[in-house]
């Protein structure tokens, strides 16, 4: 269900997800910046050691052995994408869907394309499946770090899903599309989220008309060439 509140919010974006595709994975932004633009948002680590997600401004790392921790205002990140969440409208979902109706049902709250969308499903899933890139070397290309990225399955788990919804014009900005992760109630468990097969559980959706965009000041992102069409590997990276 809408509500009436319909205030304009933005989404904050430390770096071009285009610099991480490029494998450049040691941007010094620390998470006490990020902190200023949000509280609610996906993101990775310094060396990709771990998967980011921020939830009522808290900032929690899955890395790839599966644990889960409380990340520190002074740990560093190469990319974070972060709003004020603010949902516009929620949905109740009391049925069973697979993985392609969970997608489908998000998609069909959205009034148009070409906004960006702020997502969490807080409930119940019959199934999550997620995976955490390993932490890597700077410069190696994430399509081939995440041919190695371990996966994690789970049954009957209460958590919330969150990210972002992104038009694909900005490909070369964030990920296009949805861009999910998944962290359980207990803190226990979570991850980039490959599938998920919700129960009972709320869909909140924000609507965001305006980006604010950090360009990273360092050698690697100042010299690096930035002409090649990385679509491709992106998708494959994010599957």
């Amino acid at each position: 269900m809408a509500n009436n509140n319909h205030a304009e919010s933005s989404i904050y974006l430390c770096a071009p997800i285009n610099a991480l595709v490029e494998g450049i994975y040691e941007e010094h932004i620390r998470l006490s910046e990020i902190k200023r633009h949000g509280d609610f948002g996906v993101g990775t680590f310094h060396d990709l050691n771990g998967e980011m997600i921020m939830l009522d401004g808290e900032i929690y790392r899955i890395t790839s052995d599966g644990r889960v921790s409380v990340a520190k205002d002074e740990d560093l990140t190469p990319f974070a994408c972060v709003t004020f969440f603010k949902p516009h409208s929620t949905y109740k979902i009391d049925t069973g869907l697979d993985y392609g109706g969970f997608i489908d049902f998000i998609n069909g709250c959205f009034p148009s394309p070409n906004l960006f969308y702020g997502v969490r499903f807080k409930g119940v899933s019959n199934y999550v499946k997620t995976r955490v890139v390993p932490r890597t070397k700077n410069h190696r290309p994430l399509v081939e770090v995440a041919e190695q990225q371990p996966t994690f399955e789970f049954q009957e788990i209460e958590g919330t899903v969150a990210g972002f919804f992104t038009p694909s014009f900005m490909a070369s900005l964030n990920v296009p599309g949805l861009h999910l992760h998944f962290l359980s109630s207990d803190l226990r468990h979570g991850g980039h989220l490959l599938d998920c097969r919700p129960g009972e559980g709320e869909l909140s959706i924000q609507y965001i008309s305006k980006m604010e965009l950090s360009l990273p000041m360092s050698r690697d992102y100042l010299t690096h060439d930035f002409t090649r069409d990385a679509r491709a590997d992106l998708e494959k990276a994010e599957s």
